[in-house]
C-alpha cells in the first residue's frame, strides 16, 4: 500500500509540467553564475591597480 501511494506520487510529480518555467530560470540563473565567476579574478586585479593608481596620485 505505501508503496503504491509513492508511485502515485512520484508519477504525479513527473507529469507535472507547470515547475518548467521554474526550472528554466534555475539553469539561466546558474549560467550567470558561472559566467560571473570566470571573470572575478580579472576584474579584480583591474580594479586593485585602479585604486592603487589612486591612492598613489592621492598621497602625492
Amino acid at each position: 500500500m505505501l508503496l503504491l501511494k509513492i508511485y502515485t506520487r512520484c508519477k504525479t510529480f513527473i507529469e507535472r509540467k507547470d515547475g518548467a518555467s521554474g526550472i528554466e530560470y534555475a539553469v539561466i540563473a546558474a549560467m550567470v553564475a558561472v559566467a560571473l565567476a570566470a571573470f572575478v579574478t580579472p576584474i579584480s586585479t583591474q580594479v586593485t591597480a585602479l585604486m592603487t593608481t589612486i591612492q598613489t596620485a592621492i598621497t602625492r
